[in-house]
Formats: C-alpha cells, sequence, structure tokens
C-alpha cells in the first residue's frame, strides 16, 4: 500500500505496516505540549485520571502567552504549570527568563526532530513538520491523555503535494509563499489533510521559512503541514539535537488528493487583509493604507532571519510618527544573537519597542493590544475580528520585510529592489 510523508510517520508509532486514509490509530507520541492557556484545563484534566505521567522526559511545559504575567488570572495560570512541572520533575519546563515562544524553543532546543510525533494544545503546533515531523493541534483533554498514557488517537488524514519550483525573488519569504497558497487554496482548501510540500524550490527556503510556512498549514484547515527532509533539514537537526531520528518518504506513486504546482519565482510581495488569513493582495494592490501598529515576531516570524531582515530595513531609518513598532524576539537565544549583531540597538535608534519573548499581542494577550477603529500591520499568523484588541480594529498579515517597511512610511508599502540589498 502506497503512504504519504505523514502515513507512513503515523504507522510506524502505531506499530503498524501500513495505515490507510480515513482510518482511526493510536500512535506513540515523542512530545506533548502545554502553554499557560491550555496546560492548566489539561492539568485538571489530567488528575482525574489518578496517573503519573509517562514519561518526565516527554512533555514540555511552557508559559509563554500571557507571560511574564500580565494580570493576576495569568499569573495563577502560570503558577498551575510552574507547580505541575516541579511536582512531576518533568524536564523541559521554560520558566521566564529561559523560556520563548514555544513553536520557536522547541526546535531550537532539540526537543523535536524528524519523524517524531508531537501534539500540542495550541494549533500552531504543526509548525514541526518543517522538520518531516508530524505535528499537530490538539484539546486539552487529549493533551491530558497524552501526559498519562504516551498516546494519542489520529484518524489517518487524506495528503495534498505541494510541488515548490524555480528560485523565488527578491523580498519573497516563507511568509509570502504561505499567504500566496492560502489565497489560493482558501482556509478550508485542506480540512482535515496534510499539506506536504516537496520539489526543487526547497533548496531556496530556510528552515526558518520552512517553519513559517508549516506554522500556518492551520490557516488553510490542514491537519499538519511537513516538508521533506533535505541536507538543510539534517544540518538544522545535527546541530541541535542528539535525539535518534528516522526519515520518511512519501511513495513516488502515492495518489495525493491534489497536487498543486507553485512557481516560486511568480510570487510577489502578499498581504493578507481583513479579516481572513485567506483575504490575501499583492502588496502592489494595495494603495497608501495607513497603519497605526506594527508587530514583528510571534511563532510565525519571530526567528533570527526575521530579526535580520526587520534590522537591514530599519537601520538608519525612523519609525513614521503615527506608527508604533513592536519588535519581538521569540526566544532569548534569539534575543542574545540580536544583541551581539546589533540588531537590538538598530531596532531602538529607529523608536522601536523591543520585548522579551512572549506571544502577547498576537492573540490580544498584552503588549501591544489594539483601540477602537485602529489598524495593524503583524507578522502573526491570525487577522480575524477582535483578534488583537477592539473588535472595531483591523489587522494585515505580511512579512517582516513589508512589515518594517511600512512601519517607516507609515502605510503599507514595499520597496523597490534596487533601495535594499537584502
Amino acid at each position: 500500500m502506497k503512504m504519504s510523508m505523514t502515513q507512513k510517520i503515523l504507522a510506524n508509532k502505531a506499530n503498524k505496516e501500513f495505515v490507510k486514509e480515513g482510518e482511526f490509530i493510536e500512535a506513540n507520541l515523542d512530545i506533548v505540549l502545554g502553554n499557560d492557556i491550555t496546560g492548566p484545563v489539561a492539568i485538571k484534566e489530567f488528575e482525574k485520571i489518578n496517573k503519573e505521567i509517562f514519561d518526565k522526559n516527554k512533555i514540555a511545559l511552557i508559559p509563554d502567552h500571557f507571560a511574564p504575567n500580565k494580570d493576576i488570572k495569568s499569573a495563577m495560570q502560570c503558577k498551575v504549570l510552574r507547580e505541575f512541572a516541579k511536582k512531576h520533575n518533568i524536564k523541559n519546563y521554560f520558566e521566564v527568563g529561559k523560556m520563548g515562544i514555544e513553536h520557536a524553543l522547541l526546535p531550537e532546543q532539540g526537543i523535536v526532530t524528524i519523524g517524531d510525533v508531537i501534539i500540542g494544545a495550541d494549533s500552531h503546533t504543526c509548525t514541526y513538520g518543517a522538520l518531516g515531523a508530524f505535528s499537530t493541534g490538539v484539546g486539552s483533554t487529549d493533551m491530558a491523555v497524552g501526559m498519562a498514557n504516551g498516546k494519542a488517537w489520529f484518524k489517518v488524514p487524506k495528503a495534498i503535494k505541494f510541488n515548490l519550483y524555480n528560485k523565488p525573488s527578491k523580498f519573497i519569504s516563507g511568509k509570502d509563499i504561505i499567504l500566496h497558497i492560502i489565497g489560493k487554496i482558501k482556509v478550508d482548501g485542506a480540512r482535515y489533510m496534510s499539506m506536504e510540500f516537496s520539489g526543487e524550490g526547497l533548496k531556496y527556503l530556510s528552515m526558518d521559512d520552512r517553519f513559517t510556512i508549516s506554522n500556518m498549514a492551520i490557516e488553510a484547515g490542514a491537519k499538519n503541514g511537513i516538508f521533506e527532509v533535505d541536507e538543510k533539514t539534517l544540518d538544522y537537526v545535527n546541530k541541535r539535537s542528539k535525539k535518534d531520528f528516522k526519515i520518511f518518504k512519501a511513495d513516488d506513486d502515492y495518489e495525493y488528493f491534489k497536487i498543486y504546482d507553485i512557481d516560486l519565482s511568480k510570487i510577489n510581495p502578499t498581504v493578507s487583509c481583513p479579516s481572513s488569513p485567506d483575504n490575501t493582495k499583492e502588496v502592489k494592490q494595495i494603495k497608501n493604507k495607513k497603519i497605526d501598529q506594527v508587530v514583528i515576531g510571534s511563532c510565525t516570524n519571530g526567528r533570527l532571519e526575521d530579526m535580520k531582515i526587520a534590522a537591514k530595513i530599519l537601520k538608519n531609518n525612523k519609525v513614521n510618527e503615527n506608527v508604533r513598532l513592536i519588535i519581538i524576539p521569540a526566544t532569548q537565544e534569539i534575543y542574545k544573537e540580536c544583541i551581539k549583531r546589533g540588531y537590538i540597538e538598530i531596532f531602538i535608534d529607529a523608536n522601536a519597542v523591543v520585548s522579551t519573548p512572549t506571544c502577547g499581542p498576537c492573540l490580544g494577550g498584552h503588549m501591544g493590544i489594539l483601540a477602537e477603529n485602529e489598524v495593524c500591520l503583524a507578522t502573526t499568523n491570525r487577522n480575524f475580528v477582535g483578534r488583537m484588541g477592539h473588535i472595531n480594529s483591523k489587522i494585515y498579515l505580511s512579512s517582516p520585510l513589508i512589515a518594517a517597511y511600512s512601519a517607516i512610511k507609515g502605510y503599507i508599502d514595499c520597496p523597490s529592489k534596487e533601495e535594499f540589498d537584502v
């Protein structure tokens, strides 16, 4: 029987020779993830089971959404996480000062790797598919059972293939690519399916690009996004993880539900307009849309390459006097590297504010809530009504390059290809 990448991983973890689309299986888990919003709910349910955790090394708890605590309620949420981690001697608990945004932190620390099966009580757990792993978001109850038994049930998804080819033009990043794809297939275009990325165009995509693309697979309704493993993947993993891994590749004659050929050379800088990720337009189609706030960060675009491009754009420039620019490196390691490279000084000299690693404004948590009728351009992953604050605020999504340049201009815009050497 022919299988996709995802199906092969699930078969392996379910101890089966093969699995078929639509089949219900129980698979062994390599990592179970929770944060300060979903984790306390899972912990409450776990305590009803009255069992020990299945493996203290295979659970990750990260306070990143409302941390550092923004109020008493968030402080209590984080306290629940902290005390549970201490009680069960959980290795991968990351307190403020060591923490980062979960979906940037776990790959960086080598906690997730190639061929793993990972569940997280957070929808953007699909990020780790960039490593050739099966990772998906689940509810807090499934997280609780996963912590107790080390297993989770799945309905084996169908797969859609995205054949990427040709070299992207200047200024095009993983964010532009995934926004282009979501605009093309819409928010339900991959509903409960695996989005599998392969093709000769992969060689032009960095790991940070791939994390961004996998991260937003959920915005197309996908169960997971996953990239074929290549030398870039192996280089990234071997530098960070000591875990054993196994590479899985789709069978050549596997019958995909659909195949999309994506010519990367024809993708232009793209923005998602309010109030759905699939409401996409090329930047050149948006004329002088004024903005009040820009956010560069999140689990989608808070990595080092994102900071690098923002620094190149902002160097020797100033944020428009009518705009607030908030920059959030995704982990402490990224923050430290930004300091070493001089990026933080560039950001501050440009009149941006730089935050400790946190999800913060992405989900309307803190560090940049929008007031009525305000417009924000963000490198985050969702632009739903009220996502960042007031229900009458508006959110546009873009790459860090477009976000940084627009912060200078005061409206959504893209530099000319001669203006910046990036």
